[in-house]
């Protein structure tokens, strides 16, 4: 039975969740309810297909990033046996349909579990690919976010009572605490709470390379999205797109939705909202439903396949 501790530990945890997008809604519909929104369709509808495209093949290439999460995680943990086309299939469909649902801890072990289930990983293994997998997503959003802040320092100068200066802590604090769990990890280090080896100083660099980049090039979608005449900053859309993903976590909302987005438009806003309403959900298209429904269907092939195959086994044997 889950203990009491258990239980009022996921409570909390379920409390805090419901705040947060509880939060997130009531800005979101603050920013926006003096928007015509027939007119920020009419915005998304009138994009340029060329942006589109470009927007679409760096959401293509951010994807692409992302299978390598799965793959360097079965090659810490020495399952060399897994082919990269299998951990592609699992990080391109475990982080779609788990972020999309919104049950991130819940659904992308089961998705992983089911597209490993020819190589027998176990559930321990698993579980070690969620904890290395997601240490790559933090490690490369947490660098970005010390670097970009660095940049620029005024990045969430619309928070009030948050200042400039601020900002250079958090970004030193983060860069600090980097750089200490690289030098610390540098030989490979068992935790007394995990039996898996942690990655060695070289694969952490190698982490947070990939975390940079899937990130970098997500954020880049959404960039050739907003209209040049919003005089939006790349390092202030980083740092506002960073912060929006990982708020977008924290509420378990289904892709993030309403947090990820009042954040942006919070962050990136100005006087006119409609043209960046536009851009953000011509991005929410491209990156989050056309992976979800790819994702999905992909997984319900695989499975549809690997039944009707054990099928045919069962009847011939």
């Amino acid at each position: 039975m889950i203990g009491r501790s258990a239980w009022l530990r996921g409570l909390g945890g379920a409390a805090v969740s419901l705040a947060v997008a509880a939060g997130a809604i009531y800005a979101l519909t603050h920013a926006i309810k003096k928007l015509d929104l027939a007119h920020v369709v009419a915005i998304a509808e009138s994009t340029d297909p060329r942006l589109i495209a470009m927007a679409l093949a760096l959401v293509a290439i951010s994807y692409a990033s992302v299978t390598l999460y799965d793959l360097l995680a079965l090659r810490t943990l020495g399952r060399d046996d897994v082919p990269y086309r299998i951990a592609a299939l699992a990080s391109f469909t475990s982080y779609p349909i788990a972020h999309g649902i919104g049950a991130v801890a819940l659904i992308s072990p089961v998705v992983r579990y089911r597209m490993y289930a020819p190589y027998k990983l176990g559930l321990p293994e698993i579980a070690a690919i969620a904890v290395l997998t997601g240490a790559t997503f933090w490690l490369g959003n947490l660098t970005a976010l010390g670097l970009s802040l660095m940049l620029d320092p005024d990045a969430f100068g619309w928070v009030d009572y948050w200042p400039p200066e601020l900002n250079r802590i958090v970004a030193g604090a983060l860069l600090a605490g980097i750089a200490a769990f690289v030098i610390w990890s540098w030989p490979g280090r068992r935790s007394s709470r995990w039996p898996v080896r942690l990655p060695s100083g070289p694969l952490v660099l190698l982490q947070i390379a990939i975390g940079l980049f899937d990130l970098g090039t997500a954020a880049l979608a959404m960039y050739v999205l907003i209209p040049a005449d919003l005089d939006v900053e790349l390092s202030r859309l980083t740092a506002v797109f960073i912060a929006a993903t990982l708020l977008g976590f924290a509420s378990h909302a289904p892709a993030g939705i309403g947090m990820f987005d009042a954040t942006i438009l919070l962050g990136l806003g100005s006087d006119d909202k409609e043209p960046l309403l536009a851009a953000l959900l011509v991005f929410r298209i491209l990156y989050h439903l056309l992976p979800f429904v790819l994702a999905l269907l992909l997984f319900g092939c695989i499975e549809l396949w690997r039944s009707a195959r054990a099928a045919t086994r069962d009847r011939l044997s």
